[in-house]
């Protein structure tokens, strides 16, 4: 009887379910690129990647930094032709190539003069740029004026041409995150940068989906949100006119961060944000930034034409001076009720 008692305890023992291994929220936090980050991911044990994204950010900025003098980009903007680029650097080269070519030239990081000329780089700017400093200004931007060699140097039609990429590289900067995080094995994960996201799997301690807010133009003092969105396995990014602006302070006019490639101006325009969702942040960062310069009709008819790749919710104003918004079908899909 003694060998029966004994056997069923093994057999108990052996029935037990095994418990579900913890899970453990971690974030790593700070500020880099002139912005505050967040990179929150789900695991079994406690990690800290600080050190990988500190490096990350460290090569971004010697690439692609215009406010460091000895970055890459800046050395290429100072007329250095000497400069071999590196992957970051072509990377955001080559996606910048093909945003351009699908936004029909509103999105072109050679605007880069004219980003000083309003006062919204790193060089000193002029008081208000008059349309005659204006018209000369234009003679350097143009992506068709520039080109990556083989031996991957810049080659520039003007040796004044500036580039600056900062409308597209923090969302690749993003990218270069999730990719260290995917390398270490980590499948739910949120990244955050200035408002930018990338969102992997779900947020397994709470059960549910990453949930991310989108910005209201009209209710910035509150934090209020215009939408807010679950985000699985895709990345977001939002562009608009209503944080970075600057008012001239003799005659109180007031200009936005946007620049028309194709006029010189810092547009005016009744788009008050756009907000892309992409695969990829870099190209919702770029394609975001492309719409703010657009005329919303062709916002459309290119979000259209690529309804398999891109997804929009964008806030404008309407003939009458109304807040209206556009939603892509896909975009309407992640809507929390």
């Amino acid at each position: 009887m003694r060998y029966f008692g004994f056997i069923f305890l093994i057999l108990v023992l052996a029935c037990k379910p095994e418990s579900k291994p913890s899970l453990v929220k971690n974030k790593n936090i700070g500020n880099a690129l002139g912005t505050t980050y967040a990179v929150t991911f789900i695991d079994k044990e406690q990690k800290d990647f600080q050190r990988e994204i500190d490096s990350i950010f460290s090569v971004f900025n010697k690439s692609l930094s215009t406010y460091l003098p000895d970055s890459d980009i800046s050395k290429i903007n100072n007329g250095d032709t000497t400069v071999v680029v590196d992957q970051m650097f072509r990377d955001v080269y080559f996606q910048s190539q093909v945003i351009n070519y699908d936004t029909n030239g509103y999105f072109d990081p050679t605007v880069g003069v004219l980003v000083d000329a309003w006062g919204f780089g790193p060089e000193e700017q002029l008081k208000t740029p008059s349309k005659a400093q204006i018209d000369s200004l234009m003679q350097y931007v143009g992506w068709m004026k520039v080109g990556l060699k083989r031996n991957f140097q810049i080659e520039k039609a003007n040796p004044k041409i500036r580039f600056d990429f900062n409308a597209i590289a923090k969302g690749y900067a993003i990218d270069r995150i999730a990719r260290m995080l995917d390398g270490k094995k980590i499948e739910n994960y949120l990244v955050e940068v200035g408002g930018e996201v990338v969102a992997r799997g779900t947020n397994l301690i709470s059960n549910k989906p990453w949930t991310v807010g989108i910005d209201d133009p009209n209710n910035l003092e509150n934090r209020g949100s215009a939408a807010i969105i679950h985000l699985k396995n895709k990345a977001m990014a939002s562009s608009g006119n209503y944080r970075k602006f600057r008012v001239d302070a003799s005659t109180g006019e007031k200009f936005v961060h946007t620049i028309n490639p194709k006029t010189g101006y810092a547009r005016n325009s009744n788009v008050l944000s756009a907000t892309v969702i992409a695969d990829y942040c870099i190209a919702a960062d770029g394609y975001a930034t492309g719409f703010m310069a657009m005329e919303l009709k062709d916002t459309k008819k290119l979000l259209e034409l690529k309804s398999e790749e891109l997804d929009a919710f964008i806030i404008y104003t309407d003939d009458d001076g109304n807040i209206q918004n556009f939603m892509t079908p896909g975009f309407k899909t992640m809507l929390v009720e």
